[in-house]
């Protein structure tokens, strides 16, 4: 026999080992200070119950129970206990009831419960006797449903550590055993992780007396690990909270960063396009240099009562202005650069506005047109004509755009034409030419322009529009397809006469001259704005064919025949003095 009693055969433990005998159902319930077996003293050959949860401890190595002698229950003294060197045993004392308290019954689901401890591999069993090929296992008892407490995989059961029992005439103390937390999240050891050749892997079992040695060998890898990644988390939140409070504050109650005064004295021209907002001109004041941030402008304008009237154009402002001075300068007049081109104007007037706001002497947007007529935007139904005096003539459209000092001609100009291929682009001049019977979107323009210098009103508009179609008819036999328009003599002369001697008017031979010459003229004699040429797409059908300005200047009346034309003359005469 071996120490403590046990042979290598079927001889029983010692009874000082706290695995003496049954320590499953039948030793917790004499614990509870219930009887085993409806409170008989167990007998010596005890005998098996199908029924009877058994304890794992007390089997054969080959899966067999064997018969307890009778002297089990007598205690031998004197055996050597460096078998056991983690505990300490004492004769005739009773089991701790706090490692032997009985648990509730739990339901077994069918499947390894992996929360629990590992049970203890049984040393001896041979290979062949495992039937699922689990290397040292034997016949599984707790492979039924009625097993208890629930099975484990069967390499990962483990017998219950015991405690170290309270030498006599010591009180217990349930500090003295504090529980060490085993969940692979703190200690930082998976399952799958676990070596068997370790020395403190508890699946080794009887080579190291079923005792856990997890305690001595953790690894704190993980743990780290995961206590570094929460911590960093926790910092991200915290920061981000704080970040957005103080973003909150500096909206509610930080103040913008701002300059302070007028600014200095140096001067820089700001344009603002059409439909800028408050943030739109505060990045363009800040990028220029006349405010400090967005934030303060915007604060400055929502301030200002009439803040959100500030229109588009070019503004001279200084650098380094307050933001409530620089929206005050934006709503004075007189800092805003707008040049504003009424409808009809002649390009000759446009380019001698631009000039004088430019700064440039006259003359030289002029040249800019001419020079570079062909790259600032045209449609190619403009280009090529002949006899035309101006290239750009009815494409500076009648609009405000901004015009300051340190801009170029050509850049203005750009705008202009940009903005007359945008305007004329709105409807389909190819197709409404070919209705009204003229030459392409280019006679279209001709005939706004001519219809917006003769005209006064948008009545006067429609029947000036028909005149113009009814007189460039071959059927014309009063004028001969003649226009004989006062507008485009005064075109090429430069002038704005109200009345023209016939000698002077014949004798001229401009292809501007519609008195001299049939048709339309080579080209527009203005800008026309948008009244005009929807009045040259839809002119009245009521057979106009003359008109006189009665009064000289504002009303224009129309006749059908020569006769009526000329009563209206002698009214024009009778009015005027002559």
């Amino acid at each position: 026999m071996t120490e403590y009693g046990r042979g290598a055969g079927s001889e029983p433990w010692h009874p000082e080992d706290p695995l003496y005998g049954d320590q499953g159902w039948a030793a917790q319930q004499a614990a509870s200070g219930q009887a085993p077996y409806g409170g008989q003293q167990q007998s010596q050959h005890q005998q098996h119950y199908p029924q009877q949860p058994q304890d794992q401890y007390a089997q054969h190595p080959q899966g067999q129970y064997v018969p307890q002698p009778h002297y089990a229950e007598q205690p031998q003294q004197g055996y050597p206990q460096q078998q056991y060197p983690a505990q300490q045993h004492y004769p005739q004392q009773p089991q701790d009831q706090y490692a032997q308290q009985p648990q509730p019954p739990q339901q077994y689901n069918g499947g390894w419960d992996t929360g629990q401890q590992a049970a203890m591999p049984y040393a001896g069993q041979q290979p062949d006797a495992y039937p699922n090929g689990y290397a040292g296992e034997g016949h599984d008892s707790y492979r039924t449903p009625e097993a208890y407490p629930p099975p484990q995989p069967p390499g990962q059961r483990q017998a219950p550590t015991v405690p170290e029992v309270p030498e006599q005439g010591q009180e217990w103390n349930a500090e003295q055993e504090p529980q060490e937390e085993n969940h692979p999240f703190f200690t930082g050891v998976d399952d799958s992780e676990r070596n068997d050749d370790d020395p403190g892997d508890s699946r080794r079992g009887a080579g190291d007396g079923g005792r856990d040695r997890r305690g001595k060998t953790k690894k704190k890898g993980k743990s780290g690990r995961a206590c570094l990644v929460l911590t960093v988390i926790f910092a991200v939140g915290v920061g981000g909270v704080g970040y957005v409070g103080y973003e909150f504050y500096q909206s509610k109650f930080g103040a913008a960063p701002d300059y302070v005064g007028e600014g200095s004295g140096e001067t820089v021209t700001v344009e603002i396009p059409t439909g800028a907002g408050g943030s739109e001109i505060g990045q363009l004041l800040k990028e220029a240099g006349v405010v400090k941030s967005i934030d303060a402008f915007v604060q400055a304008q929502n301030n200002n009562p009439k803040g959100k009237t500030i229109q588009a154009g070019a503004y001279t402002m200084k650098k380094g202005m307050s933001a409530a001075n620089a929206v005050a300068l934006m709503l004075n007049p007189t800092s805003r650069n707008a040049l504003i081109i009424p409808e009809g104007k002649r390009n000759a007037w446009v380019y001698q506005q631009i000039d004088q706001r430019l700064g440039v002497p006259e003359g030289t947007t002029k040249n800019a047109a001419f020079k570079n007529a062909d790259s600032l935007g045209l449609p190619d139904w403009a280009k090529g004509h002949k006899n035309v005096k101006d290239p750009l003539e009815g494409f500076l459209y009648p609009a405000s755009y901004p015009v300051a000092k340190g801009m170029k001609p050509e850049d203005v100009l750009r705008k202009m034409v940009s903005r007359a291929d945008s305007e004329y682009g709105k409807q389909d001049l190819a197709a409404e030419a070919k209705k009204l019977n003229v030459d392409g979107p280019w006679q279209v323009i001709t005939i706004a322009s001519l219809v917006q210098a003769e005209g006064k009103t948008h009545d006067d508009f429609q029947k000036m529009a028909e005149v113009v179609y009814n007189r460039l008819k071959p059927s014309n036999t009063q004028t001969n397809q003649k226009l004989q328009f006062d507008s485009a003599y005064n075109y090429l002369t430069g002038k704005s006469n109200i009345k023209i001697g016939e000698s002077e008017i014949n004798s001229n031979p401009d292809p501007y001259n519609t008195y001299k010459w049939r048709g339309l003229t080579p080209g527009p004699i203005g800008n026309p704005g948008t009244e005009a040429l929807a009045a040259a797409l839809s002119p009245t059908s009521d057979g106009w064919l003359y008109f006189v300005a009665t009064d000289g200047e504002h009303k224009t009346e129309f006749a059908k025949t020569y006769a009526e034309f000329n009563k209206l003359k002698e009214k024009f005469n009778g009015q005027t003095g002559q």
